[in-house]
């Protein structure tokens, strides 16, 4: 869950604040020299990457806790979260490093390189085209798809456990009483189906449009006023859905409020302990 805080907080600085706000308001800004805004455009898609690929890591997670006991205690650990947390980690910056190489200058003024456009032959080199299918697979499509099976095998398997348990508790005792498992199983639901639910609600319609665009092979251009528009709604939309996450782990979690307050805590602590020396 910190993971996909510190994802999350990264698409607010760069996708949002640095690129949306700062790049279009500030336009002769160091942001526009051309390695900068590579870097940039490099940190956008890698932190969109590790925020949707971290999503679907916990998803998994909450699926292995709940659905597999036996497979539970060998994977559902410390070591086990900061393997697979790595990998999401390094490969969600690997696979985008083609994106600096994707940009030129698009103009030098006295030896400095200005701005970004796409390359010559982006759309026709067969290498681009390849690496943008792994791209768009990696991002939405199979993470989507991966959110909506495990989220139909976890919701299956919690119906018909709850059912039986019932039956079980009703039989033995005679009625219905509280069961701190079930409150506990249902705080975890709650916040799987909270987290993976405002992903799939807030990325279809990104999905519906990458699709479309596949399909029809359709560039959209600022001209194309209603396409574009709406291509920006699916991005704010997809963006929103990094917010949302936060905002969902600040009302659901109580030791994540904790450990937020405390690092809030931290620096003023760590003042009030200087000046007392």
């Amino acid at each position: 869950m910190v993971t996909m805080a510190i994802a999350d907080l990264m698409v607010c600085v760069f996708n949002v604040t640095i690129y949306s706000i700062f790049s279009y308001h500030f336009p002769d800004s160091f942001l526009k020299y051309t390695n900068v805004c590579r870097f940039i455009a490099f940190i956008q898609v890698s932190s969109v990457q590790l925020s949707v690929w971290s999503t679907v890591s916990f998803t998994f997670d909450r699926f292995v806790t709940i659905c597999c006991q036996k497979l539970k205690l060998k994977y559902c650990t410390e070591r086990t979260a900061t393997v697979v947390l790595t990998i999401v980690g390094v490969l969600s910056f690997l696979i985008n490093i083609p994106v600096y190489f994707r940009y030129e200058p698009s103009y030098i003024v006295g030896d400095i390189e200005w701005g970004c456009q796409t390359v010559m032959g982006y759309r026709s080199s067969p290498a681009w085209i390849a690496y943008n299918w792994i791209a768009n697979l990696s991002v939405p499509i199979v993470p989507f798809a991966l959110l909506l099976l495990l989220n139909s095998l976890t919701a299956k398997y919690i119906l018909v456990a709850s059912r039986a348990r019932r039956a079980l508790k009703s039989r033995s005792n005679g009625e219905c009483s509280s069961d701190p498992g079930m409150k506990n199983r249902r705080t975890s639901i709650i916040l799987l189906f909270a987290i993976s639910g405002c992903f799939i609600v807030l990325w279809t319609p990104v999905v519906i449009i990458e699709i479309c665009f596949k399909l029809t092979e359709t560039i959209a251009q600022k001209s194309q006023k209603s396409l574009y528009l709406a291509i920006r709604i699916t991005l704010l939309l997809m963006y929103a859905s990094s917010c949302t996450n936060t905002c969902i782990y600040a009302l659901i979690q109580r030791k994540f409020r904790e450990e937020m307050i405390n690092i809030l805590k931290h620096p003023f602590s760590f003042m009030i302990k200087l000046f007392k020396e």
